[in-house]
């Protein structure tokens, strides 16, 4: 009996069927796969804080705390009882941290306004950024009207405009009169030593510590591998899971 014929009597599939249903199949397979993989992303992407554990940074159970003494030479945002406290030091002029500071929202709505976290912000500026010191002073100088996180945000918003000048003074100003701020007083103000003297203790703080990026993001006492969103809500989960 030919090949054909036994085919025909057993109903034995062709090859060029078997090839084609073997190709069908693995389409289905990759579809399923597709799929299945873009649900668990999106899942991950919804749920701030979940991911492998493994996956986030951990120090040893007998590492130090860290030094909250310092706490008073950054800026704080949040209640000072909060379970979590994070910490990041950050340079004005450097494009990293102005990527970063688009979490700020989420952060303040979702941990500092809840009471969950407590924020300390340490300014670092650093020797390459010419203008990191000025925009620095001009934070410090709008929280001396109580817009030091208003001046934060705008530095980091239009971060492209000022870091290319000679002198971003008066871009400065500029922002601190769409935040409400007195002009004379804020302007008197970036010429000051106090505010210098205060942005330098900080940058102290850094130099002891022995921070040597910006950002630099520690929460409590574990310092975070990268600046993510991702990252930054999983260890928080974390420690707020262990309170």
């Amino acid at each position: 009996m030919g090949e054909s014929k036994r085919r025909q009597a057993t109903g034995e599939p062709s090859p060029q069927r078997r090839k084609r249903a073997g190709r069908n199949g693995l389409v289905w397979g990759v579809v399923v796969l597709v799929v299945a993989g873009a649900l668990a992303l999106a899942f991950y992407l919804a749920t701030p804080g979940t991911g492998p554990t493994a996956a986030l940074p951990t120090v040893p159970d007998d590492a130090p705390p860290f030094p909250a003494e310092v706490d008073r030479f950054g800026v704080q945002l949040g209640e000072d009882d909060a379970p979590v406290v994070v910490r990041e030091f950050a340079d004005y002029q450097c494009p990293a941290c102005a990527r970063f500071a688009v979490s700020m929202d989420q952060l303040k709505s979702e941990y500092i306004d809840t009471g969950k976290v407590r924020l300390v912000f340490f300014e670092m500026p650093l020797a390459q950024h010419s203008n990191a010191m000025p925009a620095a002073i001009a934070a410090r100088c709008a929280g001396n009207q109580d817009a030091y996180w208003g001046m934060h945000d705008a530095l980091f918003a239009n971060q492209a405009s000022w870091s290319a000048t000679s002198d971003p003074s008066d871009l400065f100003i500029a922002y601190a009169e769409d935040l409400g701020l007195h002009e004379g007083r804020f302007e008197r103000c970036l010429t000051g030593e106090q505010p210098r003297a205060k942005v330098e203790d900080s940058l102290a703080v850094a130099r002891q510590l022995r921070v040597s990026s910006t950002p630099t993001v520690i929460v409590d006492n574990v310092p975070l591998a990268r600046s993510s969103w991702e990252q930054l809500s999983g260890v928080i989960e974390r420690q707020l899971e262990r309170e």
